[in-house]
């Protein structure tokens, strides 16, 4: 497979000459139903280097894991295993290890049937679309490393969201690291009352635009915190 992505020969369409959906999807078999640990793009390195091919060796695999990230979602489609759960994790940076991504996949669907889960997806994507709409107005992204301040904090579910938030931040990293997904996930869900309460009595777009700045600056927070597990603007649901 690797050879034949050095040579830019892909399937295309319906045509597959070489059979190479077949053989990826053996691979993943494989890989998946005998809980193998196995980095991908690792094992397609060291193949690229013992052949000695040559060209855009980052550009070509990158493109072979996509590759087999598209046999996977036809892998667990007779599963059953949500397509949008697949490219939320997918999306949240590359992940080429498959039985830790189908962990992933597996923890994120058991969350998000949780009240918790379908609280705090919404939430998101109401945090996230306030955000795109005030971010293509002011022509810039908001990032709360670069200035949320405390000192304009007044309201008081605002402060205690964004002191929560800053908190739980190393926590997930840290749980996640460990692959401890479902420990991330708790993290998370112990904002829930938080977030809500922010919602329903702070007002973001308001007349100070010291403030107004400063409590985007915390839907950022609440956004980072999030796509620290997955791309959840994916994941199809959560609007209100």
């Amino acid at each position: 497979l690797v050879g034949f992505w050095a040579i830019d020969e892909k399937p295309t369409g319906s045509k597959d000459p070489y059979a190479l959906r077949r053989a990826a999807l053996g691979i993943i078999r494989l890989v998946v139903e005998n809980s193998h640990r196995l980095n991908l793009m690792d094992a397609f390195s060291h193949a690229w280097k013992i052949a000695g091919y040559r060209g855009n060796q980052q550009s070509a695999l990158e493109g072979l894991l996509q590759f087999f990230y598209d046999r996977l979602r036809v892998y667990l489609r007779g599963k059953g295993v949500r397509h949008d759960l697949i490219s939320s994790i997918f999306s949240n940076g590359i992940e080429d290890d498959l039985v830790r991504f189908l962990t992933r996949v597996d923890v994120l669907e058991t969350f998000l049937k949780t009240d918790d889960g379908v609280n705090l997806l919404a939430a998101y994507k109401r945090a996230v679309n306030i955000l795109r709409i005030e971010e293509k107005k002011d022509k810039k992204t908001y990032d709360y490393s670069e200035g949320l301040d405390h000192k304009l904090l007044t309201e008081k579910n605002e402060i205690s969201l964004a002191k929560t938030l800053i908190e739980i931040l190393p926590t997930v990293k840290s749980a996640l690291a460990k692959e401890n997904y479902s420990g991330a996930m708790g993290s998370l869900a112990s904002t829930r009352d938080l977030i809500d309460s922010f919602f329903n009595t702070v007002t973001v777009n308001c007349d100070d635009p010291l403030v107004r700045k400063n409590r985007l600056m915390i839907l950022s927070l609440i956004r980072a915190s999030f796509d620290q597990i997955a791309d959840f603007s994916e994941i199809e649901g959560g609007e209100r």
